[in-house]
């Protein structure tokens, strides 16, 4: 039996955090061929440059654009989506994947822990700041990228700590920055039942690319790295799932689901309490909120 063909996505146009390396670069490219209008964002303008040249070249699609964000400022974010919505009429899909994994706690630019503020904080923002294109283009999608690591959460969000100021250690706060992905996409998909706009996250699999670079881990992150790159995956097999539900038709409809390799799954006891779905996503607008914001 020959390979179904690849969707036609011309006119749609689609969002794709950190999409200047790893996951996110393929997943452009692999979006760009299906002939959509993808915008990536990068914190390096330089980087931003490189990569959209190559996903151009390699897509066969000139249309794909980069446009500056940092995730760890709330100020940039809000710039960012306000140019987005100056210059675009219609979101069809916005891929929110930029992440990372800090040995150190550093904090981002209104003071939360780097993990949580990036890779969940920035997403609720401009993930809220972009909701009404995403209903106006209705049928769209939202893909929050999660990992298998939100297992290693397994007592679940400490709501009176969220910010790991008692005490940080690197892959626990960034094993509870993808359990809110996880816990967010719950909740998310729960407020826009109806609205034709589905969410749903998904693992790509340990990924070989920039993360855990030796610019944001040292020491026993670093090691285990190094040791583990072999072992990983190529950044193009990552990007699979995130294409697939990006966009594929067998997925049109479905909302609220966690996926690995392309098939729905059952995240850990704690990623599935809809409770702390709904209590995370009350700080987290309450932290958005907030004098510091």
């Amino acid at each position: 039996m020959s390979p179904s063909p690849d969707p036609n996505l011309h006119g749609q146009v689609v969002i794709i955090t950190g999409g200047n390396s790893g996951i996110g670069k393929e997943t452009a490219v692999g979006l760009a061929r299906m002939g959509a209008i993808v915008v990536i964002t990068a914190r390096s303008s330089d980087k931003g440059r490189v990569a959209i040249g190559e996903i151009r070249k390699r897509s066969g699609n000139d249309s794909a654009q980069v446009m500056a964000l940092d995730l760890a400022d709330f100020a940039t974010i809000r710039s960012f989506a306000a140019e987005f919505l100056d210059r675009f009429d219609r979101l069809d899909v916005l891929v929110n994947n930029a992440g990372g994994l800090l040995t150190e706690r550093q904090v981002t630019e209104q003071g939360f822990e780097m993990a949580f503020g990036v890779n969940h904080l920035g997403h609720f923002l401009l993930t809220d700041l972009l909701l009404d294109r995403l209903k106006e283009s209705a049928p769209s999608r939202v893909i929050p990228v999660a990992s298998l690591a939100h297992r290693f959460a397994r007592k679940g969000l400490s709501f009176d700590d969220l910010q790991s100021e008692r005490r940080y250690r690197a892959m626990n706060a960034y094993a509870k920055s993808k359990l809110a992905n996880i816990l967010f996409t719950t909740e998310l998909a729960r407020r826009l039942d109806g609205t034709g706009v589905t969410v749903n996250c998904v693992h790509p699999g340990v990924v070989r690319s920039g993360f855990g670079s030796a610019e944001d881990t040292s020491g026993f992150q670093r090691v285990t790295m190094v040791i583990g790159s072999p072992f990983f995956i190529g950044p193009v097999r990552g990007a699979d799932s995130v294409t697939y539900l990006a966009s594929s038709p067998q997925v049109e409809g479905l909302s609220g689901g966690y996926y690995v390799r392309r098939k729905p799954h059952r995240p850990s006891k704690a990623a599935c309490d809809a409770a702390a779905a709904g209590q995370l996503w009350d700080a987290s607008e309450a932290l958005v909120a907030g004098p510091s914001s």
